[in-house]
């Protein structure tokens, strides 16, 4: 058998980490197939572009191939702020988005990493497809593509020979993947401990913070919703809230749904995990302390709700993200270390 042809597509702007990321540890993946005796033949990896000169993210210059046919065709992410203009990038992306396309119609699997999922759904590869990307930018994917079938939850999605992953180290998850099928789980499970990288995760679920996404919505809708921020411990009373505001429970629905895409429910519960889950992460609180906290006076509901939010129950969360030592700890340990 052949090696299996691996080509990462280089692009202007794209994240050079991204660009080497999976062949460097298909790479590790074929040195721990050779230790552990297997006679298979491994990848064979080259960055291809459509131009004679690349320049990725920081001004790196990246050396490149003319495309060529190739197994696997890799399609980084890029430099993506939410006030970006999107319209802009890509349109300055023309060869790329066409080079994708050519690649896909001649059977060849296609794999963005991050928000790489632009480009291939410029491309028309994910139409009426499964996908996911960055959930920092699934809510954007979705409205300028609605006929994507968006899994913003999910890490890894395959559909039909195209496979799309969550942000940045999502791509370790999908080399993990493409190593545990090309040279089995045994080459896999040895390669992620070797390189200290999860290879157990499913979900980017307990990764997802709101904070730094834009707040959407116009004047009611703000109004409503730093009202709800000022009083997470207060029992949700839709009625109340509606004649806080001078409305009908029936107006509030209506004004807030389309101004802020969700309900005020939907806002607040939003909201109240946020805050949960930073207090799981830096403080000795108790489940049920933290729960009536944040408004909620049975431990179980909450725990359920954290959970539809996160993917983790709340001691789980806490046993994953718990930061171990504060700022003070921290600087006192590096004067020990300059003594």
């Amino acid at each position: 058998m052949s090696p299996l042809r691996v080509g990462v597509l280089a692009y202007p702007g794209c994240f050079a980490s991204e660009v080497f990321g999976v062949p460097d540890l298909l790479a590790m993946a074929t040195h721990v197939a050779v230790a552990q005796g297997s006679a298979r033949p491994a990848y064979e990896a080259s960055v291809v572009s459509p131009r004679q000169r690349v320049v990725a993210s920081g001004g790196s210059v990246l050396d490149v191939s003319a495309v060529r046919p190739v197994d696997v065709l890799i399609v980084p992410g890029f430099e993506l702020s939410p006030t970006a203009d999107l319209d802009a990038t890509l349109a300055g992306l023309g060869p790329e988005v066409a080079a994708i396309r050519s690649q896909a119609a001649s059977g060849t699997a296609v794999v963005s990493i991050c928000v790489g999922a632009f480009l291939c759904a410029e491309a028309g590869l994910l139409g009426g497809r499964e996908a996911t990307t960055s959930w920092l930018f699934a809510d954007r994917l979705a409205r300028r593509y609605p006929d994507v079938r968006l899994r913003p939850e999910r890490l890894v999605v395959t559909d039909r020979g195209v496979t799309t992953t969550a942000a940045f180290t999502a791509m370790y998850d999908f080399a993990l993947q493409l190593i545990r099928e090309h040279d089995g789980p045994r080459v896999a499970r040895s390669t992620a401990r070797i390189a200290l990288v999860d290879d157990a995760r499913s979900t980017q679920a307990p990764y997802v913070d709101s904070a730094p996404i834009p707040t959407v919505g116009t004047e009611f809708s703000l109004s409503v919703k730093r009202w709800l921020d000022q009083n997470l411990g207060v029992r949700y009373d839709l009625p109340a809230l509606a004649r806080e505001f001078q409305v009908s429970t029936r107006t509030m629905l209506r004004r807030f749904g389309e101004e802020a895409g969700q309900s005020p429910l939907a806002y607040l519960q939003t909201v109240r995990v946020r805050r949960a889950r930073h207090l799981l992460e830096t403080t000795d609180r108790t489940v049920a302390s933290i729960a009536a906290a944040v408004g909620y006076r049975d431990p179980g509901t909450f725990s359920g709700v954290f959970a539809r939010h996160t993917g983790r129950r709340p001691s789980e969360y806490r046993a994953q993200f718990r930061r171990r030592c504060d700022h003070h700890g921290a600087v006192a340990g590096l004067r020990q270390t300059e003594m």
